[in-house]
């Protein structure tokens, strides 16, 4: 009988500490910088670069294509405002790796070459390339911004079906 006492004393015992310890632990994903926090009920500034079909630059400046329809989106899933920079990609990822933008779009594939400057989310979408070849779609994030990259690839997961 003691055995089973000191048992169910021990599981209680880790039941107990896991319970205590859940509640100080910070919140996962983490936002370094805020940038969630700040977009939600705010602005969201990203940038885009000249890309049709993805992206399309007005010659008034306005933002159109098939990304931009899902930031707008997107946005209006956390209630904010998007603020477009438009610019050639070495600048937007410049730009962004100074922590000047959220989000960069521009037709953006998994092999990016501006993986140093930016984080690109998971593949969003699965596309044929003229060779043939299958090219996987992504949106870039700054770099360090976790709850707003999982926020986001959440958004596309729901938006392809995917949960």
């Amino acid at each position: 009988m003691s055995r089973t006492l000191t048992r169910r004393s021990a599981l209680m015992l880790s039941v107990s500490a896991v319970l205590a310890t859940a509640g100080c632990a910070d919140a996962v994903p983490r936002d370094s910088q805020g940038t969630l926090e700040r977009a939600e009920g705010g602005r969201l500034f990203v940038g885009a670069a000249e890309n049709p079909p993805w992206t399309e630059i007005a010659d008034d400046g306005g933002v159109g294509g098939l990304e931009a329809d899902i930031i707008a989106d997107y946005a209006a899933s956390i209630d904010a405002t998007v603020e477009w920079t438009t610019g050639g990609m070495n600048e937007l990822a410049r730009t962004m790796k100074n922590n000047e933008l959220d989000l960069v779009i521009g037709g953006l594939t998994a092999d990016t070459p501006w993986s140093d400057k930016i984080s690109p989310t998971r593949p969003y979408q699965v596309v044929r390339a003229e060779d043939g070849s299958k090219q996987k779609m992504v949106i870039g994030v700054r770099p360090g911004e976790n709850a707003l990259q999982v926020s986001l690839e959440r958004f596309l997961a729901k938006r392809t079906g995917e949960l």
